[in-house]
């Protein structure tokens, strides 16, 4: 498993969301290497990583993020997932409390989630309807985009710089149907109960995340006991992307409201 180690100071697991690569999440990874030591890697499945063993379930990926650890000599971490990569934090989390100095899930599935028909669909026969999927995404992300980048020029850069990394880092359907199915095997309840580490939620606006509904995201937040949740204003689904300052930002404060807390401790 190859691992990128970026920036210094407090140690920062970035977890990748579902198309599994760790690229998609690159200016992620260098506006929060300004405040952290960011260590990420890309998801079981991924050329050079684990395959998925179905029987694990989520456990692939808490496995991946002891590994990412261990292989830095890094005893605890804030550990930080992006959507579906913040359902493999929680149950790292709630797996592994001493090496969890706080946990962040932004935009992650949560209670009341679940694949609709179609997506369903989609996952059981990846390769039959990727025409759909492909199709489809553009058109659910087109609003939250362009109300994250309001410059018609900062947008096109956006889409070519997505294109290129499409390009270097192929999304491959049969192993993200892979992971999608997987969220399915989760009781989110359940694994909320055993947090302990300081967490905040990030979600994105209501009207602009057509992938992972934010009250699901912010529902944590009543399970998870002291969880604080945020709204990431101006952005859906993927703002750590379309705004990596803003939300690494917001990352860089929850952490020196812990160190505040710890030190008047």
């Amino acid at each position: 498993m190859h691992i990128i180690d970026r920036g210094s100071g407090t140690p920062l697991i970035l977890v990748p969301g579902l198309p599994g690569r760790w690229e998609y999440f690159a200016p992620t990874v260098d506006a929060l290497a300004r405040s952290f030591r960011v260590i990420t890697f890309s998801l079981c499945g991924e050329l050079g990583c684990p395959r998925i063993d179905a029987a694990r379930g989520m456990d692939n990926f808490a496995d991946q993020i002891a590994a990412a650890l261990d292989g830095r000599g890094i005893e605890r971490a804030i550990v930080c997932g992006i959507s579906f990569g913040g359902v493999a934090a929680l149950r790292f989390a709630a797996e592994h409390p001493g090496r969890t100095s706080a946990l962040v899930l932004a935009s992650t599935p949560g209670p009341g989630w679940h694949l609709k028909r179609r997506h369903q669909l989609y996952a059981r026969f990846p390769l039959v309807f990727a025409p759909a999927f492909f199709a489809e995404t553009p058109r659910r992300l087109r609003r939250e985009i362009a109300t994250a980048i309001p410059g018609r020029a900062a947008r096109l850069r956006f889409a070519l710089w997505q294109l290129k990394t499409m390009v270097r880092a192929p999304v491959m359907l049969p192993r993200m149907a892979k992971r999608a199915e997987l969220i399915g095997t989760v009781d989110f309840a359940r694994e909320a109960s055993r947090i302990s580490a300081p967490t905040l939620i990030v979600s994105g606006e209501a009207g602009l995340d057509h992938v992972v509904a934010p009250n699901t995201t912010s529902a944590y937040a009543g399970l998870i006991p002291d969880a604080r949740s945020v709204t990431f204003a101006d952005t859906g689904h993927i703002g750590s992307v379309t705004r990596p300052d803003g939300f690494a930002a917001i990352i860089h404060e929850f952490a020196r409201s812990i160190r505040r807390q710890d030190h008047a401790a």
